[in-house]
């Protein structure tokens, strides 16, 4: 157990495997975001870093599948596992999750591949 909640990027498939079919891309942010509850449930913080990144291409009118895109997602993750205490790999091939996992283990943070490996927080008062 840990009193720490950490801040946990969930990694995954996004754009992977799609080519660029928005809707399949839906979907694999509703797999992403599926592990969010476990992770908060354990008593710590998840992030996607899609949940960040992509207002960002938005805002210059650009998809998830513009090229301007490619200079938003992988940075942004980048970025945010400075802030971030681990990383959960769901399964799925993804060049950017990998890129996570490699990331993160160069600067030593612990990378989970299944809920059950996250260590449960000690909590104070209700979830």
């Amino acid at each position: 157990m840990t009193d720490k909640p950490l801040l946990i990027l969930i990694a995954g498939p996004y754009r992977s495997g799609t080519d660029g079919d928005p809707q399949a891309m839906a979907a694999n942010l509703t797999r992403l975001e599926a592990a969010a509850w476990p992770v908060f449930a354990a008593g710590h913080l998840p992030v996607i870093g899609e949940w960040i990144a992509l207002p960002v291409p938005r805002s210059a009118d650009a998809g998830p599948a513009d090229p301007l895109a490619d200079q938003v997602l992988h940075p942004t993750a980048d970025r945010l596992l400075t802030h971030c205490d681990a990383v959960l790999r769901l399964p799925g091939e993804s060049a950017g999750a990998d890129q996570d996992v490699a990331t993160a283990l160069r600067r030593g943070l612990p990378v989970y591949h299944d809920i059950s490996e996250i260590p449960h927080r000690a909590l104070q008062g209700t979830v």
